[in-house]
């Protein structure tokens, strides 16, 4: 059986502000059958997302293939999430030391990762192996039809919250759940074979991860999740445009 979390604060990282490391309590019980249960599912939803992930980007931008199957990828982590077990939408502490849901600092968060983003993406325009990464995977944003682009996108960060966050970090239990959610993923999104993606994967993982951890729950990290990926579609792509590559109407995964 699972014990219920009476809320601390981790001295580990005295650096990060409290609500990040400042965990709020929560009481998730759960048997341990369940959470047997819980661990085969994510173990088979992770499979099969990571598969339909590598092949979504084997298809051409704008392609009617690549918009069904980001939908897809999209629906396997948001269902196979929800199929696991319950999950908890998470709280965190207002000035006068009453929880509440967290809206406001998860979405300054996104805004905050996005511009660290952006930052990093000027530096890669100057790295060859970044460069040619980020613009490949761009065609996608740059190429088709702009609502079926933003409703996929929106969609797979929903999804990969209501999985990695949700069902796979409670599946982690007590041994590092951050580090493995996270780690878990990077591999995930190694199926894309781009190496810009994997390294944003993890550094967002670990963001949000830590969310997830000092909350309780999957609000947090959805909301910085959709806040960051919404600034990266609309101001990522003019970064690029002059690369001829970004309309370039091969797959992602070619070479």
């Amino acid at each position: 059986m699972r014990r219920a979390d009476r809320g601390q604060t981790d001295s580990r990282f005295p650096w990060l502000p409290a609500w990040l490391v400042e965990k709020v309590p929560r009481d998730h019980h759960e048997s341990d059958e369940a959470f047997r249960r819980r661990r085969r599912v994510t173990a088979g939803v992770a499979l099969t997302g990571a598969g339909l992930l590598g092949v979504s980007l084997s298809r051409r931008p704008g392609s009617p293939e690549f918009y069904g199957l980001a939908l897809a990828v999209a629906g396997t982590w948001a269902a196979g999430g929800l199929a696991s077990g319950p999950l908890h939408l998470g709280y965190v502490r207002s000035g006068t030391e009453r929880l509440r849901r967290p809206v406001l600092t998860p979405v300054m968060t996104g805004a905050g990762a996005f511009g660290a983003f952006y930052g990093a993406a000027l530096v890669a325009r100057q790295v060859p192996v970044l460069d040619r990464a980020l613009t490949r995977v761009l065609r996608y944003a740059h190429q088709g039809s702009a609502p079926l682009v933003v409703t996929t996108t929106l969609a797979n960060g929903l999804g990969e919250e209501v999985f990695f966050r949700g069902a796979l970090y409670a599946a982690a239990g007590a041994g590092h759940p951050v580090l493995t959610s996270t780690l878990v993923y990077g591999l995930a999104t190694t199926a894309t074979r781009n190496p810009a993606l994997v390294l944003a994967s993890i550094v967002m993982g670990l963001l949000l991860g830590l969310q997830r951890r000092a909350s309780g729950g999957i609000q947090a990290p959805v909301l910085t999740h959709l806040t960051w990926s919404a600034l990266m579609l609309r101001f990522l792509p003019p970064l690029f445009v002059d690369r001829p590559a970004l309309s370039d109407p091969r797959p992602a995964t070619a070479p």
